[in-house]
C-alpha cells in the first residue's frame, strides 16, 4: 500500500472535529463507527432524555440555597446553572459511554489511521479487542483518576453563593473542552502505548487547538440529537489531528 502525504494546510481544533463527519461516512471507515455510534445513541437517548426532563427542578432546588437577599439573582444565574448541568451531565454520559465503547473506540481510530497514513491495518478480529482490553481499560481508569480531583474542586466551587454560581459554569465548561480533547485524543496515542502524561504534555503544547476541539465537540455533546453522533465523529477528529500533528514527533521520539 503506498504512503499517503499528510494533511499540510492550517486547521484549528475545531476543523478537525468538522473533519470528523466526513471521515466517519468514508467507505472503510463506516463498520467501525456502527458499535460506538449505537452505544452513544443507546445511552444519551434515554440517560440524557430523562435528565432533561428533570433539569428545570434541579435548578431550582439549587436556587433555593441562595440567601434571601440574593433572589434577584435567580434570573441571571437560572441560564448559567442550566449550563452547568448540562455541561456536568454531558460529560458524565459521555464518560459512561466511552468506558464501554473504549476498545471499539480504539479500533476504530487504528484502522482510520492505517488510513490516512497508507499504512497495513492491524488486526481487526475479536482476539485482538479482547487481548487489549486490559490495558484499554486502564488507560480509562488513569483518566478518570485525573479527571476526579479536579471536577470535585470545581464542583465544591459551584456551591459557593453568587461566585461559584457565576464563576463555576465558565471554568466547568472549559475543564471539561479540556476532558473532551483528552478522552477522544488519547485513543490513538494509547494505541502506540504512548503515556498519559506524555500525550497530556503534548496536548498542553498546543492548547489552543486541543480547547477549540474539545469546546466543540463539548457543545455538541450538550445538544440533543447531534449528541446521538458525537462519539465517533470525534474519535474520527481527533485521530486526524493526532496524523497530522503527533504521529511523527511522537513516533520518531521513540526510535
Amino acid at each position: 500500500m503506498s504512503k499517503t502525504t499528510y494533511n499540510t494546510t492550517p486547521i484549528g481544533g475545531a476543523g478537525y472535529f468538522f473533519r470528523g463527519f466526513s471521515l466517519a461516512m468514508q467507505p472503510g471507515t463506516r463498520r467501525f463507527v456502527i458499535i460506538p455510534l449505537f452505544i452513544n445513541i443507546l445511552l444519551f437517548g434515554a440517560a440524557f432524555g430523562y435528565a432533561l426532563t428533570q433539569l428545570d427542578d434541579w435548578i431550582n432546588g439549587w436556587l433555593s440555597n441562595l440567601p434571601g437577599w440574593l433572589d434577584w439573582l435567580s434570573y441571571l444565574l437560572w441560564p448559567l446553572l442550566a449550563i452547568a448541568l448540562l455541561v456536568i451531565l454531558s460529560y458524565f454520559f459521555s464518560t459512561i459511554a466511552n468506558w464501554i465503547a473504549a476498545p471499539f473506540n480504539g479500533l476504530l481510530a487504528e484502522h482510520l489511521e492505517a488510513k490516512l497514513t497508507g499504512e497495513a491495518a492491524p488486526d481487526a478480529g475479536i482476539g485482538a479487542i479482547i487481548k487489549d482490553l486490559p490495558r484499554i481499560l486502564h488507560r480509562e481508569w488513569v483518566k478518570l483518576k485525573y479527571y476526579l480531583p479536579k471536577a470535585l474542586g470545581l464542583l465544591i466551587l459551584l456551591w459557593i453563593p453568587a461566585v461559584g454560581q457565576t464563576l463555576g459554569p465558565v471554568l466547568w465548561f472549559l475543564f471539561s473542552a479540556w476532558m473532551m480533547t483528552i478522552q477522544y485524543v488519547d485513543y490513538p496515542f494509547d494505541n502506540h502505548k504512548i503515556p498519559f502524561n506524555t500525550m497530556r504534555d503534548a496536548l498542553k503544547a498546543r492548547r489552543g487547538k486541543s480547547l477549540s476541539f474539545g469546546s466543540l465537540v463539548m457543545l455538541c455533546t450538550m445538544t440533543p440529537i447531534l449528541n446521538l453522533f458525537v462519539m465517533p465523529v470525534a474519535v474520527c477528529g481527533a485521530t486526524a489531528m493526532w496524523v497530522d500533528h503527533y504521529r511523527q514527533p511522537m513516533l520518531n521520539g521513540r526510535r
